[in-house]
């Protein structure tokens, strides 16, 4: 089954390069080797890495694992241009250059301008970056030219508006964040679509947190399925969810071991789109995870570095450990929390000086929420 957008691409779904298997602080390549097998076997061949991954190790073993045991027309890579790896015009090509001999190749199928904002384009601007990176599409050293993106639907719109030649969008989307307002996942898409460009999708599973979901949202999703003989696993409704918008062309997955690459496979060799009661199911679990009584902690640090806590409280870390006790049931959250607290004040020793909510612009009622952690993590 080709790709309904570019003829080169098979299926709809990619091996993402960025939390491979590690092996005392290396790629474990003989790992990664078995996973690149399964993947290519089964009819993917959609890889996606950037230099900065890993440690600059994702390039290398994307070498070693696919470009040195597979011929070229047997896969797709996609690369980025990252931002701290350029500092004028004339430094990118040799960058450039780098990358394909770090990946083994002599083109790249995809090339991304890479993590846009608000904050970093106006130096792909002005070191000419989107330019150059065509520039070397004219050349053949790029296939197709795109961007990744992370900021406001207003933002990207202004970039596809500057640079029409994009051709394809590496969005953040998944079920949680396609209504957040931070992320603005639904934003986001629109823009694309207004601008009739095909979309890659990064953080389906949010990280792996939606493969590890709350045990109230787990079941409605196993009462979906109590008649079936296969049961699906928690990650196959998130990545099916991005997978069945019209204009997504890819979805990126990052796997770190065999099982996650063979969970994947079972339900993408195949895709079937969501149909309507897992829809109903996926908007129940919205509802789960927006009930649970989270603290909107933004992690500002204010708190810390402006009020000065006399008690030396890590008050966005403890509040982020809270979270994840409380969001995802994650037990392993007890060992964060003394991690935190070993060197600084722990929830219970806060003193209620009052000196962290004068500054907290979210306005929390950190004594309170305080109190709520102490009887979480301290019992």
């Amino acid at each position: 089954m080709g790709n309904k957008f570019f003829d080169e691409v098979k299926k709809n779904f990619g091996f993402g390069l960025m939390r491979l298997p590690m092996m005392d602080k290396k790629v474990d390549i003989e790992q990664t080797k078995q996973m690149v097998d399964i993947f290519i076997e089964n009819g993917f061949n959609y890889f996606d890495t950037a230099h900065g991954y890993i440690d600059g190790m994702s390039e290398t073993a994307f070498r070693e694992c696919v470009a040195e045991r597979y011929d070229r027309n047997q896969y797709t890579i996609t690369n980025k241009l990252t931002e701290p790896y350029f500092q004028k015009e004339e430094d990118i090509i040799p960058f450039f250059e780098s990358q394909l001999e770090a990946c083994g190749v002599d083109y790249f199928d995809f090339y991304l301008m890479h993590a846009q904002d608000s904050d970093n384009y106006p130096k792909f601007k002005k070191c000419r970056a989107y330019e150059t990176g065509l520039k070397l599409k004219e050349m053949g050293k790029i296939k197709h030219f795109g961007l990744s993106f992370h900021d406001t639907p207003e933002v990207l719109d202004q970039i596809l508006t500057d640079y029409p030649q994009v051709e394809v969008v590496q969005i953040q989307l998944n079920y949680l964040d396609y209504e957040n307002p931070s992320v603005q996942g639904k934003g986001c898409y629109d823009v694309c679509v207004k601008h009739g460009k095909p979309c890659i999708i990064m953080e389906p599973v949010k990280g792996g947190h939606l493969a590890n979901i709350p045990d109230s949202a787990a079941k409605v999703f196993d009462e979906l399925q109590k008649d079936e003989k296969q049961k699906k696993s928690y990650a196959s409704y998130a990545v099916r969810y991005t997978a069945s918008f019209p204009n997504v062309f890819m979805v990126i997955s990052g796997m770190s071991t065999l099982e996650q690459m063979e969970d994947n496979i079972s339900y993408m060799k195949d895709f079937k789109p969501i149909d309507e009661k897992e829809k109903d199911a996926i908007d129940e679990v919205i509802k789960i995870y927006g009930s649970i009584n989270m603290v909107p902690c933004t992690a500002c640090r204010y708190c810390v570095t402006d009020s000065e806590c006399p008690m030396k409280i890590q008050i966005p870390e403890i509040f982020s450990c809270y979270n994840q006790r409380v969001m995802y049931n994650d037990w392993n959250q007890q060992m964060y929390y003394g991690v935190i607290t070993r060197d600084h004040g722990k929830a219970s020793e806060c003193i209620k000086c009052g000196k962290c909510e004068n500054i907290c612009p979210q306005h929390l009622p950190i004594r309170n929420l305080l109190e709520d952690v102490a009887k979480e993590f301290e019992k």
